[in-house]
């Protein structure tokens, strides 16, 4: 959406304006679900699974109902609900059969939460242990135990995800592009390679939690950390029944989600807890150890790529299949697998594609959406991939990259015509290598030592993973003093989109920015509709949605003042909290003259409370072809690359990156300040998933690392020794002030970039993340075994 204050110097968009919630979260102000406590409230606590695959035979809740303090106590088969968002697959506690290590079983609220935890023990469950599968691979066998023997049975988002009933197959995504065989025929070289990725967690602050009261006369109170409490509201009116206008969802501030907060999760088991300890409220908090194997993750993949090249590093042909390990429920991961297959060459122009991305049901925790919805996996292959193809054919990474990067006239894989609107990959590309010195000399560690330093690239593209009808809405409201109100229902837990819609609101009203109060809890009954804060959309859509409700109130102030002023509305300016006449500044009336209506001196009044609307919805997208794939998916595209130099100890495995430097193509900065943290939180992130973070299993499916202790995330230690950002800015047309989302981006193609500059270093391949030292020392063992045997023969 364009704005008139594109056609002047702006003011408020494009500054580096500090936080909106800064002061409130580091003076502690900023009240979370973690602090709140209800009157008469509960406290409920969870009992889980020991085994992966198991038959339920007999739950004796005898014990545990008689332990002092409490008030209710369910199993599985009390509950005989099914909930989810595109696959409607789960249940609210296991029922019949357990699917998972962790997956919870019963469920108690009491007074206090040592006696609801002392009750949990003291529930007596007996299981038929069943053959589980743990692998996706192994789940696609035609004997593999069925994960999901209903699996036709249950409800999902027709025409746009595939099931293969009697399978283990979650979703299909196909894409279906050129002339496959034609492409490998024109090939000079053909290459395949297989990468995997490990699932990992979300590690944010805040574990989930989540109070609900079901109130006597059938409504519902909730206040969840969630990401959307619109989509808890509908989720949790199609799970019981209960009319939306009965159901009220609050979202005050949120420690972090980065998509593991999406959807609905606790809140409909907190539900029946209260409900059956007769409406009292209840609590649920998920411990560290429970948000790893009971709460979802990010999903494993495995990705098989088979590409066709000529011998000047031109892609003919791509051949891809990722097989995506859902884990036990697939209520969000068929999306991750369907976007993944509409991004999966990468951002590159490639003729003839054939990409089957499969979402595949096994007895692990279950997946859900991810910082990076499912690119950062599918981009390792790719990248990894593409550097392995140049060193083949004796081309530099670099160019083999800007030479099959999508462009002005290029199709993606999908059927979209790319114009210069989405961005330019290969400017990113170029300032990214620029930073680190590629292609110059490099300076390197004392010779003779064990020290070896190499780079890495790697590019990256994203686009926002949404139903075709997602929309936002947005209220602007005047207050006496003309401040205002901005209310939406996009959830801010921790990537500063509030901050920048207040820059937004400030610049399209002419107010100091400081005018404009972002109302930070999210409300059912009075902030307006917005689908869900994932896919990096929210700076999009809301943006263009506040500049709407702006532009509402702006006609609403100058309906007004034109009566007054005696002067035409199109001759009018709203500029400095004044509505003035252009050709006439000295004939102007403050907005605290006109924004609760205009009196005249004789005691008549016009006008009234000035409020905004403004919506947005996204247009233009299409399903994808059942077969083909082929279609309109995406809202926009974001840009970006990475290059790395790093140093790499043979003698210990041990990674030290030296500079890390990032570019994307952004549109418009809206805020440079948040730009560059979430590029610096993206990045640390992401090395994280490229360094040390992966789930681990024993062979009966039970997890050996929930916890800290021993799932490493990044520490200060970490961090590069520099990073930079690079800012490019290839207007979107459709976007606020010309901006595009990039909060999910930065992350997605680190493993690559640092994968590639590992290799470089030691002229050893890696297909297998995380690159962590005991890895990378085998690797470097092996290789020298290998070496030396070579020699010998």
């Amino acid at each position: 959406m364009t704005s008139r204050a594109n056609d002047r110097e702006l003011r408020w968009v494009g500054r580096p304006v500090p936080r909106i919630d800064g002061e409130a979260k580091v003076r502690g102000c900023a009240t979370y679900v973690h602090d709140m406590a209800w009157p008469g409230m509960l406290f409920a606590r969870i009992k889980t699974s020991p085994h992966a695959s198991a038959r339920i035979v007999r739950v004796d809740t005898g014990e545990a109902e008689q332990v002092p303090g409490v008030r209710a106590v369910l199993v599985g088969a009390d509950l005989p609900y099914k909930v989810g968002l595109y696959m409607i697959d789960k249940s609210i506690l296991a029922r019949d059969v357990v699917r998972y290590c962790g997956e919870a079983v019963a469920a108690v609220a009491a007074e206090t939460e040592l006696a609801a935890e002392e009750a949990c023990e003291r529930i007596r469950i007996e299981y038929e242990p069943l053959p589980a599968v743990l692998d996706p691979v192994a789940a696609l066998a035609p004997d593999a135990p069925l994960v999901h023997p209903g699996l036709a049975e249950y409800g999902r988002m027709k025409g746009v995800f595939f099931p293969r009933p009697g399978t283990n197959v979650a979703h299909h995504q196909k894409i279906r592009k050129g002339d496959l065989l034609a492409g490998f025929r024109a090939a000079d070289r053909t290459f395949e390679h297989a990468f995997s990725n490990p699932p990992v967690q979300h590690a944010f602050l805040e574990t989930h939690t989540a109070i609900v009261q079901a109130l006597p006369d059938g409504r519902v109170e909730i206040v969840s950390s969630a990401q959307s409490p619109y989509t808890v509201r509908q989720l949790f009116s199609v799970c019981f029944g209960i009319p939306l206008s009965r159901i009220h969802v609050r979202v005050p501030y949120v420690g972090g989600g980065f998509g593991g907060k999406a959807g609905i999760h606790l809140e409909p088991l907190v539900y029946c807890l209260s409900r059956k300890a007769d409406g009292r409220p209840v609590k649920l908090t998920i411990s560290r150890e429970e948000a790893f194997h009971t709460m979802p993750s990010r999903q494993g993949l495995r990705s098989r790529i088979r590409t066709g090249v000529r011998n000047d590093g031109r892609i003919t042909a791509l051949e891809v299949e990722y097989l995506w390990d859902a884990g036990a429920y697939a209520d969000y991961g068929v999306n991750v697998g369907r976007a993944a297959a509409y991004s999966g060459a990468g951002p590159y122009d490639i003729p003839n594609c054939h990409i089957d991305s499969l979402v595949v049901y096994t007895n692990k925790t279950f997946g859900t959406a991810y910082r990076g919805f499912g690119h950062l996996e599918v981009l390792w292959g790719i990248e990894r991939n593409l550097d392995l193809i140049a060193r083949e054919l004796a081309l530099d990474p670099y160019a083999i990259r800007i030479g099959n990067c999508l462009r002005a006239g290029s199709t993606t894989i999908t059927g979209e015509e790319v114009t210069a609107n989405p961005g330019r990959p290969d400017l990113c590309l170029e300032a990214a290598a620029k930073a680190v010195g590629w292609g110059e000399p490099r300076s390197g560690p004392a010779p003779g030592g064990t020290r070896r330093r190499g780079r890495g690239l790697a590019l990256l593209h994203k686009a926002p993973a949404m139903p075709v009808f997602t929309s936002c809405s947005a209220i602007l409201k005047f207050n006496e003093d003309a401040s205002v109100d901005l209310l939406v229902s996009g959830v801010d837990y921790g990537q500063g989109t509030y901050t920048a819609l207040a820059q937004i609101a400030a610049e399209e009203l002419g107010l100091p920015v400081d005018r404009i109060h972002v109302v930070w809890e999210c409300d059912t009954d009075f902030t307006p509709y917005d689908w869900q804060t994932v896919a990096s959309r929210f700076a999009f859509m809301g943006g263009n949605a506040v500049i709407d409700a702006a532009r509402d109130c702006l006609a609403q102030l100058r309906a007004v003042a034109a009566q007054v002023l005696h002067a035409p509305e199109s001759e009018l300016v709203c500029a400095d909290g004044k509505v003035s006449v252009v050709h006439n500044p000295g004939s102007s009336l403050d907005y605290r003259r006109l924004v609760m209506g205009y009196t005249y001196p004789n005691g008549n009044s016009i006008g009234g409370p000035v409020i905004g609307r403004g919506r947005y919805i996204a247009q233009g997208l299409t399903h994808l072809d059942p077969e083909t794939g082929q279609g309109r998916p995406a809202l926009d595209w974001t840009y970006g690359a990475h290059a790395v130099e790093l140093e790499v100890d043979t003698a210990t495995g041990d990674i030290e990156i030296l500079h890390l430097a990032s570019a994307f193509d952004v549109g418009k900065t809206l805020n440079r300040q948040q730009v560059v943290t979430q590029i610096i939180g993206g990045v640390v992130q992401g090395i994280g998933s490229a360094v040390s973070e992966e789930f681990l299993f024993d062979a009966q499916g039970r997890f050996r690392n929930a916890g800290f202790v021993d799932y490493k995330i990044p520490t200060a230690k970490d961090i590069p020794r520099r990073m930079s950002q690079h800012i490019v800015e290839t207007p979107q047309l459709d976007g606020p002030y010309g901006a595009r989302g990039v909060a999910e981006h930065p992350m997605i193609s680190i493993p690559g970039a640092i994968g590639n500059a590992l290799a470089d270093a030691l002229g050893i391949d890696f297909f297998e993340l995380p690159l962590n030292p005991e890895r990378v020392y085998l690797a470097i063992k092996k290789a020298g075994r290998k070496k030396t045997t070579d020699e010998h023969r």
